[in-house]
């Protein structure tokens, strides 16, 4: 029962850090990554359509993207989607494809996007211990119960402690990743 209990809080605290990754993939660090471009939505046929799913999207060098639709008629519907998304990034439209060139990060932005990297790992923290906590709460209700004896119980508390203790120093990690590569010009 208990061992169940702890496989459960590790899998949500598993899932906040893939979470945590996931969501700093999307913050831009001066480098052209194609995941910066997952949030863009394209007006294909009266659908809102994921960007990656009507153009071939990559990477030609470090500093830009190149995206070629799959069909040249969607290529004004992209051209929207990329100004109004919240990258910053100009389209160039040759008629055939769209490339975008990613600008040099100023100080200034570094540090918003370091603000915003710090919000976000904070809100991972927080899902890791909401994870714990709902563990010790599950714990105190079948001692409560008295399913299990109070030694066991104990010791369910401090194992899932020290997966939460674990599970931070992995996102505190994560974090100081992302923050150097945000700062590294």
């Amino acid at each position: 029962m208990l061992g169940d209990l702890k496989q459960r809080t590790q899998d949500k605290m598993e899932k906040s850090l893939q979470a945590l990754n996931n969501e700093l993939k999307k913050i831009r660090t001066g480098r052209a990554q194609v995941s910066m471009l997952d949030n863009i939505r394209v007006n294909y046929y009266g659908q809102l359509s994921p960007l990656s799913q009507v153009a071939a999207i990559s990477c030609p060098d470090a500093k830009s993207f190149l995206i070629a639709p799959w069909e040249a008629s969607i290529l004004k519907e992209i051209e929207q989607a990329i100004v109004k998304s919240d990258l910053g990034l100009a389209p160039m439209n040759d008629g055939k494809v769209i490339r975008l060139k990613v600008p040099d990060l100023t100080e200034e932005r570094r540090k918003d996007l370091v603000k915003q990297t710090k919000k976000i790992v904070e809100e991972a923290r927080v899902a890791v211990r909401m994870a714990r906590r709902d563990a010790n709460e599950e714990v105190k209700k079948v001692l409560k119960d008295k399913a299990v004896s109070e030694d066991e119980a104990k010791r369910s508390e401090a194992d899932v402690q020290k997966m939460t203790d674990d599970y931070i120093k992995k996102v505190d990690a994560v974090s100081d990743e992302k923050e150097k590569s945000i700062m590294t010009i």
